[in-house]
C-alpha cells in the first residue's frame, strides 16, 4: 500500500497536499502527512489505510482521497510500505 505525493481532492470537495508516508515510532502503523489547502492550512495525519479507503456517498462507494495532481514528496515519487 503505497501513496502518491500531490494534491487529493476529499470526497467532501477540500483540497489537501499530501507530503509523505511515515511510520509511527510505537505501533509502527503507516500514517500519511498532509496539509489542508483551505482555511488556516492545517497539518494532519491520518492513517494510511483510512487515507486510500473507499466511504460510501448517496449509495455508491468512492475514494476518501482522489489525487488531483501528483508531485514529488520528501522521499521521492512514492511513499509508504512496499506491497
Amino acid at each position: 500500500m503505497q501513496i502518491q505525493p500531490g494534491v487529493y481532492r476529499h470526497y467532501k470537495g477540500p483540497e489537501y497536499r499530501v507530503f509523505a508516508a511515515a511510520q509511527h515510532s510505537e505501533t509502527e502503523e503507516w500514517v500519511v502527512f498532509y496539509q489542508a489547502l483551505y482555511g488556516e492550512f492545517g497539518l494532519w495525519v491520518r492513517p494510511l489505510s483510512m487515507f486510500l479507503e473507499s466511504v460510501e456517498v448517496d449509495g455508491e462507494q468512492v475514494p476518501r482521497f482522489a489525487l488531483v495532481k501528483a508531485e514529488e514528496g520528501l522521499s521521492g515519487h512514492l511513499a509508504g510500505p512496499g506491497e
